[in-house]
Order: structure tokens, then sequence, then C-alpha cells
């Protein structure tokens, strides 16, 4: 009987550990300033579209039954999503590229898509005390094209252009003055990547890619051929080593691949463990963060140095609020090696994951004393 309880107790220890994530820290911050701002409303903060700007404070749009774009001040001793207000006419949000002094966003509404800007916002008072911040209008830089939506963009090296896709074209925007032009007309499908040579790739047709070099405005289809493996509806979620430029990817069937310039096409190096694949980021010690999963999306870890893919469960934080997160829009890696996920669900946060720090020797164990390090 005491033999079978242990059992039963080992079992439900193994289920709640492979259920909730084990390694790092989740945080799900609301999309509000806590106890002195109301959040976004429940049904219009999808979050969909984060990019880090380059005063470390992470941009965001959201989608739902209105269209909000936020801004994240999550550092030092600031504390606060600010709500720069509604997109008239906009229930999603495809991307968000932060330039040098303004960001931008692409919209979309019922009919078509457009871009709407902004500067970029100024640093608080620390909001210790007295805080306020000023709702300051949009600028609208006009449809990219006339009835389309657009399905993804990306910011160029240093913060200068934005390369877009639309249902037909491809077209470009000056991040600091709004100039828009149309690069050709293409078949959009998939989201778009920048290489560690700075062109922009996406897919093509019979499983390839085209490239995109906007220094000399030059376009190359089919220039690319993807690796063995379903790409029906793949790549649709890219992730990029901040470090080493690195470029992972998936195919339909959860295969993992790395893409370089030089080398192209790696792998498969390992299989995400369930379908469909959501936001993945690479953090500063060269680990890929994804989710995937439908439904209930779990958390997944790929090692680059091991080639190993482990399976960590599913969001949950416990600080302040206990929260579980279930299904995921875009992730993007902060400046202080942070990964922000966007929640794309109902009454949507803005979650934080803090990895855990690799140690490349061994560290102090008071279980074990003969791994204790030394002082000197």
């Amino acid at each position: 009987m005491g033999e079978n309880i242990e059992k039963m107790e080992r079992i439900k220890k193994d289920l709640i550990r492979d259920t909730y994530i084990q390694e790092g820290t989740m945080v799900a911050f609301p999309l509000c300033f806590p106890g002195a701002s109301v959040p976004i409303p429940a049904d219009e903060s999808y979050i969909t579209a984060l990019d880090v700007g380059p005063e470390n404070f992470v941009y965001g749009g959201t989608s739902g039954r209105k269209t909000h774009l936020f801004v994240g001040m999550l550092h030092g001793a600031l504390g606060a999503v600010f709500d720069m207000g509604v997109v008239e006419g906009a229930d999603h949000c495809a991307a968000v590229c932060c330039g040098e002094e303004k960001f931008a966003a692409c919209v979309n509404g019922p009919e078509e898509g457009r871009l709407i800007a902004r500067k970029l916002q100024d640093e608080p008072d620390q909001l210790i005390q007295e805080w306020g911040f000023t709702r300051e209008p949009f600028e609208d830089w006009g449809c990219p094209a006339k009835g389309e939506k657009i399905l993804h963009a990306v910011r160029t090296p240093f913060r200068k252009k934005m390369i877009g896709l639309t249902e037909h074209h491809l077209f470009s925007v000056d991040l600091n003055t709004g100039k828009l032009e149309i690069i050709r007309e293409i078949h959009g499908q998939g989201r778009l990547v920048v290489s560690s040579g700075g062109t922009v790739l996406g897919k093509d047709e019979d499983q390839t890619l085209w490239i995109y070099n906007p220094d000399k405005n030059v376009f190359t289809s089919h220039a690319i051929t993807l690796p063995r493996g379903k790409w029906k509806e793949s790549p649709n979620r890219w992730a990029r080593d901040p470090g080493t430029a690195i470029l992972y990817t998936t195919d339909d069937t959860g295969q993992l691949f790395s893409f370089q310039d030089e080398a192209g096409f790696q792998g498969p190096l390992a299989k995400t463990p369930f379908l469909p694949v959501g936001p993945m980021a690479v953090t500063f010690d060269g680990r890929l963060f994804g989710f995937s999963g439908e439904g209930i999306a779990h958390f997944f870890i790929y090692d680059p140095e091991t080639g190993v893919m482990e399976k960590h469960g599913m969001a949950v934080s416990f600080l302040e609020r206990r929260r579980y997160g279930y299904q995921w829009g875009d992730a993007v890696t902060g400046k202080d090696g942070q990964i922000f996920f966007g929640e794309d669900d109902f009454m949507g946060h803005l979650w934080i994951y803090f990895p855990a720090i690799k140690c490349p020797i061994p560290f102090y164990n008071p279980r074990n004393q003969s791994t204790m390090i030394k002082e000197g």
C-alpha cells in the first residue's frame, strides 16, 4: 500500500514537472501601469506584433475588436505599459518596426492595411511619484497597396527602413520620413526575416526563398532552395540569434533548421514537441526558446551546443497574480537577454521570460560539497 502511494506521488510530481515551465522565470505583465491605469480592454488585447526600440522599450500592437498600439517600459525603476491609443478602423496589427526616432505599425482593417507611425516614447521620470503621459496623435503614412492586407514587415539593420509584404506587393518605408515605395508585385505569403548580410528573405514558389537587397534595391527570385521537408505553410516563423545572426525556422512538421548566408541551410537539427510552431526567439547564449502546440502551447528550448530540443511545459506566472499562458502572437529579445512574448489571447499580457544562466563551470550545490567553488 505504501509503495503504491509513493509511486502515485512520483507520477504526480513528474506530471507537474512536464506540465509547467521548470527553467527560468516567466512574468505576465498587464497592459497598464498597475494600480494607476486601466488595462487595454480584454477583447482588444490580443498581442500580435512586437519590437524593441533603441532605448530598450518594447513596442507592440494588438488585435481583436480594435487595435491598440502600446509601449512597455520595463527596466530600471520603471514598470508600466502605456496604451498609446486606438487605431481607428483597424482590428489587426501585423508588424511593428522601431526606427531611430519613430516606430511604424502595419495595421489592417476590414478592407485593407495601412501604416501608422509615432515618435518613440520619451523616457519618463522613473514613475516613482507623480506620473503622466500624453497621447500624441498618430501619423498616417498611407496604404501600401489599395485593397490589400499587410501580411508582415521587418526593419533593416541600423533601423533605416521597413520592408513589408502585402497580399500582392513588396514595399519599402523610410522609418524617419515615412516615404513609401512599391518595390515590385509579388505573391505574398509567410513572414519575412533579415539575414546576417542585411538582406530580406521571403517565401517564393516551388519551395524556394526570394532575396531582396535594400541597399542595392535588387530583388532575386528563387534565390535559395529550402531544405528537404514539408513547406506548404512554412516558413511562417523565424528567430534570429542577436550575436551570430544565425536564423532558425521550422517546416510544417516542426523540423528545425538553421540558416546563414555563407553556409545556407543546416539540418534538420531537432523537432518541436508539438504543432503548430508559434513565436520563437534566441537569447544571448545562443539558445532558442519558443512555443508549439494548439490550444495550450508548450514551451521548448533548443541548445545548439548540445543539439538537444527539450520541452518545458506550459507557461505560468505566479508573481503577484497567477496566470497561465495558452496562445502566443510574437516574440522579441530584449537588450538584457530577456525575451518578450506577446500573449495572443483574451485579456492578453506582455510576458517577460528570464532564461536561466548557463553555468560553464560546476556551481555550488549545498547537497554535494564536492561541487563547491572555493573563493579566490
